[in-house]
């Protein structure tokens, strides 16, 4: 017997998703006892559903799809118009093969190489300077480490304006106004920018290595044609784009370093670093929720979907759930000795199989940059954490630390002197 679906009750309550935040699902699921709610978001009806069953239905394809999830003023911004993030069925198993094709295990070793000597370069400039905000530092240095990586040319002169504009397509994804608006023009240059590569690659003006993810993007086919340039651009930025915003995570996890020094002495091997990776990754607010569309009607725990319902899925939430995490509100690496993944109960960047559905196929890039981050920070560079303001703002999203944390007397050490 199908039952009623908790509801919330008034008109719209987009302002209280916007004032709440990260917040503002684990506040209601926890107000009604519940794992499924409706509500209406700017003027629809929307299924917010959390917990770890959820994610497993969230991302059966028989059930849901992804064209016309994506509002597309987040597409306008983060994604791209039309990027593999819209795709279904064959489609989108054809278009995330190619991001699969460059997670090789020797493509993934040559990335964390250029993270080492990345982070080598970025210790003596910050030495140089004294003082630096580690989330900016982090942003340029991604950047610069990532556009090696894929074989995209990045100069001197244009690192900290390509990193600013990426940087603001992200922020973008949860703005409003001005910032909305900063992050859309950001978009627009960042894309001439990656299309005057792509056009480069396929003229012979520019060599890139096989494999890489520039020359893959540039001479991808579907149907016997190649993508065509503007959407090349795109699928490129899919890949440069994530790993920016992984400088996030850099910044929570000098965050954790400061605020749970007992951890920095542990990290002495590359399990001990991977797990503290992972815990920053549950932990600290990243990816609040995605959506999707109902394909056809079904029901789910008694409850009725039908087909065309919007339907968000609590990201967040499922990385703080008491029932899969023990005191999930502690930070502790070690709880990642012995967990066994099983696709669904830890989804920092989507749940499901990668190869196949739309789990995030850059989960190892994250990784590599976090564990590179926090193997350097930990080891190789001296700082002081002046008085600065290191909440976290969890009505922002996305967020990070309010002084996005600032870094003193900034000195070298060990080996890499």
């Amino acid at each position: 017997m199908t039952k009623e679906m908790p509801k919330e009750r008034g008109i719209d309550h987009t302002f209280n998703l916007l004032t709440e935040g990260y917040n503002y699902i684990g506040k209601r699921m926890s107000e009604k006892d519940t794992d499924v709610f409706e509500t209406r978001l700017l003027g629809k009806k929307m299924i917010v559903m959390t917990g770890r069953d959820a994610a497993e239905l969230f991302y059966d394809e028989t059930k849901f799809k992804r064209s016309g999830a994506l509002p597309i003023r987040i597409q306008k911004t983060l994604f791209g118009v039309g990027g593999v993030q819209t795709k279904d069925g064959e489609k989108h198993r054809i278009r995330k093969a190619m991001f699969m094709s460059l997670m090789t295990e020797e493509r993934l070793g040559l990335f964390r190489t250029i993270m080492e000597e990345e982070w080598k370069r970025k210790g003596r400039e910050m030495e140089r300077k004294g003082k630096a905000v580690l989330y900016d530092e982090s942003e340029e240095l991604i950047l610069r480490g990532i556009c090696r990586w894929t074989g995209v040319p990045l100069t001197d002169v244009e690192s900290w304006g390509r990193a600013y504009d990426i940087g603001a397509m992200i922020d973008a994804a949860g703005g409003v106004g001005k910032r909305y608006r900063v992050g859309e023009d950001a978009r627009v240059r960042t894309e001439e920018w990656v299309e005057d590569v792509i056009l480069a690659i396929r003229e012979g003006r520019l060599q890139t290595e096989e494999g890489s993810a520039a020359h893959v993007m540039a001479f991808h086919e579907e149907s016997g044609e190649r993508l065509d340039l503007h959407m090349a651009a795109i699928e490129l930025l899919n890949v440069i784009r994530p790993a920016v915003a992984v400088a996030r995570f850099v910044a929570f996890a000098a965050l954790a370093l400061h605020d749970f020094p007992e951890w920095k002495d542990k990290l002495n091997t590359q399990k001990e670093l991977n797990n503290f990776a992972n815990e920053v990754r549950r932990f600290y607010p990243f990816t609040p929720f995605l959506g999707a569309i109902v394909k056809k009607d079904f029901e789910w725990n008694g409850y009725a979907f039908n087909e065309g319902d919007a339907v968000l899925m609590d990201f967040h939430g499922v990385n703080r759930d008491p029932r899969l995490w023990d005191k999930p509100e502690e930070f502790n690496p070690d709880r990642f000795n012995g967990f066994v993944d099983d696709r669904f109960n830890f989804i920092p960047q989507g749940g499901g199989d990668p190869n196949h559905g739309h789990r995030c196929p850059g989960e190892p890039v994250t990784v590599t940059i976090i564990e590179e981050s926090v193997r350097y920070l930990a080891n190789s560079l001296q700082y002081e954490v002046p008085e600065q303001d290191l909440t976290i703002n969890m009505v922002r999203m996305p967020t990070l630390p309010t002084s996005r944390f600032v870094m003193d007397r900034i000195r070298v050490v060990g080996s890499e002197q």
